[in-house]
């Protein structure tokens, strides 16, 4: 089986616990304002690549990951190519590695009776899930990444009701995630699940600008700066507890 990639990162140290390979999935249909991969949006862009070519790649590197590391599969939107996902994933605990997904959930089902037994095989070979949740609050979901964030509300639940363990991760936002009510609203949702085991607040940056310069884009969020460590040490201490960053 293919499935077209963007690039690899060899020695990825933000990405999930410990060293990580890590592999850029191409194709998202997310069109989030602050997103820094915007050259991984076109799902025909990229390179063509079989699952076993990933492996042996990744495995070069092996000795790295040392107890807690492995392989980070993130994108673009990685659950966009499931069957390739899956098959990636498989051959990778064959070999004894550590599974990592980065996913904001888009092409997950939000309805409970939908089928979802591609994303149950999936979840089999997988160790752990980075689950970005955008922003609480449906409407400004909508308005920041072009779509409902139904789809990872709905996953978050169903990673609790599978026993799946997740990291959440919140981009903050200076006007447009970092409302202290909003804010409490994710964090009153987390209180549902049963399988959160850490909540990282990423501080919003501008890194990514020269990517949309490239490409021809208009960047949507000119003007608006990271925020400021107050705002940051009020959103950690607002989603995150114990060990949570």
């Amino acid at each position: 089986m293919t499935g077209r990639i963007h690039s690899y990162e060899s020695f990825g140290t933000v990405d999930g616990p410990g060293i990580r390979f890590v592999v850029f999935f191409q194709g998202c249909p997310m069109r989030c304002k602050y997103c820094h991969n915007p050259d991984t949006w076109n799902a025909s862009g990229g390179r063509e690549v079989t699952a076993e070519e990933v492996v042996k790649e990744a495995l070069k590197y092996k000795s790295y990951f040392g107890i807690k590391g492995g392989v980070t599969a993130t994108g673009g939107e990685p659950m966009l190519q499931l069957p390739f996902l899956t098959e990636l994933f498989t051959l990778l605990k064959a070999k004894g590695v550590h599974t990592c997904l980065d996913t904001s959930a888009a092409t997950f089902p939000a309805d409970p009776a939908a089928d979802r037994s591609a994303f149950d095989a999936l979840l089999k070979v997988t160790d752990l899930v980075l689950l970005d949740i955008k922003h609480i609050d449906e409407d400004a979901h909508r308005a920041l990444t072009g779509m409902t964030g139904a789809h990872a509300r709905a996953f978050a639940e169903y990673l609790s009701e599978q026993g799946k363990p997740m990291w959440i991760r919140h981009v903050l936002v200076p006007g447009i995630t970092d409302d202290d009510g909003a804010l409490h609203r994710l964090r009153a949702f987390l209180d549902t699940l049963k399988t959160v085991e850490k909540v990282e607040v990423l501080p919003y940056h501008t890194l990514g600008v020269s990517k949309y310069d490239a490409l021809g884009i208009d960047y949507p969020l000119k003007g608006v700066c990271p925020p400021e460590r107050e705002r940051i040490r009020n959103a950690r201490s607002i989603l995150c507890k114990g060990g949570e960053t």
